[in-house]
């Protein structure tokens, strides 16, 4: 008895702050950091979307986006034709699901409890929370790659060629395993903020990262004595080629972006009010990855005549820069291997740390909070050696790119169940109520019409994934599997549109009506007096009138 008493101390030590009088059940539904964001904390206004987007735009990944597309086939302003056209789309999916999260002030997490189940979200919210982990150690794996940098122009002897270490040459070396250690604890400072506060991290990176870029530009033009054959060059794909070509362009563009579609409401839920997120997001997303994937254009074919090759990745060209260089060199390559480091930061915490701290925070909330979930993210992206993924030959990038985009059947059914189902409206303190009685809580918990139009958005991939990691497969598939976002998002929409006028659910209006202007600071207790409250917003939903309060 004793032995149960003090496990069940250190249990209620390691509790997260809660609201008092809450049930057990409802301990596993929310906790401070899930329950919708009160207005002391909703601090992010439309500069600090736009700092962020164009913080987040600087990477290498975003610079070698647009490499791609040139090695397979395009102009240099045919890619950047579909870099526009690919961020300005996915501009357009970002605001239109962070939206939710600016109108109701709740994450990616709880939103997703409407459209799936209070039970049934747990599974997306878990596939997002496990990608978040392995992209947060390949992120800072890479972000390792800066840091060997910096370390490297100091002393030249840090090479990886002359110091292999206990580890296989061809996976990673002793310096490139204390390169990424050193990242990976330098970014832990970063998750002990909260959220509402790491804006000033992305303004930082805003003011100090695009110059650097710009001066890594100048450098390589002035080197090259202009900006080299690759702008010149024509296209090398020509008639339907040429098609399929940019419209693979377009829609890796949008596969960048695809996990930050659906949990956008992660960060717009601690914006001032609903506009600040909306034309911030969307000129900022365009704007700013247009503009790094245009230096990293024209950085790249000037390395075209500094090294008689184009080399894409601006890590290896800054690696040529220390070789045959001087100190004056060197430091340079210091500078803008450091702006490299900072982005990869900013692009970690933003895409993956907060990502899987909330996500985590929804699958045991009694324990996890988003710090918490944070600092067991970095601890899985360490304890998964992501050089072992990076290097092998099957390309694991690649798959993690495929898979990421069979989220698009979860932002199918997101988008639909608010803006065609619902016109807007949610009853939020239901969303943290496993009652039977609640709406949301459907069939045990679970909206059996979210799952079969989540599959239903998968199988219309599911053939053209296998194509994209080797299967041999039929051209039709691998035609369909270009347009794989799409097709994904608008199967699952439609299937779920039809599902639900088939087999209504609950709580839905008949006119457009956004609420959240009346949610302050929301009282979870089923017997709690909600601060929140307003008479103006009680309303009747479809299901037989029943009273809804806030």
């Amino acid at each position: 008895m004793a032995f149960r008493q003090r496990l069940k101390n250190v249990a209620d030590r390691l509790a997260v702050k809660s609201e008092e009088g809450l049930t057990s059940t409802q301990l596993m539904l929310v906790n401070h950091d899930l329950k919708p964001v009160e207005k002391e904390r909703r601090q992010w206004g439309a500069w600090n979307f736009v700092g962020f987007w164009i913080a987040d735009s600087y990477n290498i990944n975003t610079w070698m986006i647009s490499s791609t597309m040139i090695i397979g086939g395009l102009s240099w302003w045919q890619a950047w034709i579909c870099v526009w056209i690919g961020y300005t789309i996915a501009a357009g999916f970002i605001v239109m699901n962070g939206r939710i999260g600016a109108m109701y002030h709740i994450g990616f997490p709880v939103v997703n409890r409407a459209s799936f189940g209070i039970w049934g979200s747990l599974w997306p919210v878990f596939n997002r929370a496990a990608m978040a982990c392995v992209w947060y150690g390949v992120q800072s794996y890479i972000g390792g790659n800066c840091v060997y940098l910096m370390i490297r122009s100091i002393w030249k002897s840090w090479d990886r060629k002359t110091m292999p270490g206990p580890f296989d040459p061809n996976v990673t070396s002793t310096p490139d395993y204390v390169s990424f250690f050193i990242f990976w604890l330098c970014s832990l400072p970063a998750i002990w903020f909260p959220v509402h506060k790491i804006r000033h991290l992305f303004t930082f990176k805003a003011y100090f990262v695009p110059p650097a870029g710009i001066a890594f530009l100048i450098w390589a033009v002035v080197r090259a004595g202009g900006l080299g054959p690759v702008v010149s060059k024509s296209n090398t794909v020509h008639g339907s080629d040429l098609a399929w070509a940019m419209v693979k362009g377009i829609m890796s563009s949008i596969a960048n972006f695809a996990t930050l579609i659906i949990n956008d409401s992660d960060f717009t839920r601690f914006a001032r009010k609903p506009q600040d997120a909306l034309w911030s997001q969307l000129a900022a997303i365009p704007l700013g990855f247009a503009f790094t994937s245009l230096i990293g254009i024209f950085v790249s074919s000037s390395s075209n005549v500094i090294y008689n090759e184009p080399i894409w990745n601006p890590l290896d060209l800054l690696a040529h820069f220390i070789d045959d260089g001087g100190s004056a060199q060197r430091f340079g390559v210091f500078v803008l291997a450091a702006a490299f480091a900072l982005a990869q930061l900013g692009t970690n915490i933003s895409a993956n740390s907060v990502s899987a701290g909330t996500d985590m925070t929804a699958l045991l909330p009694r324990y996890i909070n988003i710090r918490r979930g944070g600092y067991i993210c970095a601890a899985v992206g360490l304890a998964m050696c992501p050089y072992n993924l990076l290097t092998s030959a099957n390309n694991f990038t690649t798959y993690l790119s495929a898979y990421s985009v069979f989220l698009s059947s979860i932002a199918g059914v997101m988008s639909t169940d608010y803006y065609i189902v619902r016109k807007g409206y949610l009853n939020v303190k239901e969303l943290y109520d496993a009652r039977k009685t609640g709406p949301y809580y459907y069939f045990y918990g679970v909206n059996w019409r979210g799952y079969v139009a989540y599959i239903a958005g998968i199988l219309i991939n599911v053939v053209g994934f296998a194509g994209a990691v080797g299967a041999d497969v039929p051209k039709g598939a691998t035609y369909l599997y270009n347009l794989n976002f799409f097709c994904g998002f608008i199967v699952a929409s439609l299937t779920y549109w039809g599902l639900c006028k088939t087999f209504p659910v609950p709580e839905t209006s008949d006119r457009w009506m956004e609420v959240g202007d009346a949610i302050d600071d929301l009282h979870m207790a089923y017997n709690a007096s909600d601060d929140g409250y307003d008479e103006e917003h009680v309303m009747a939903g479809k299901d037989g009138g029943r009273k809804t309060d806030f």
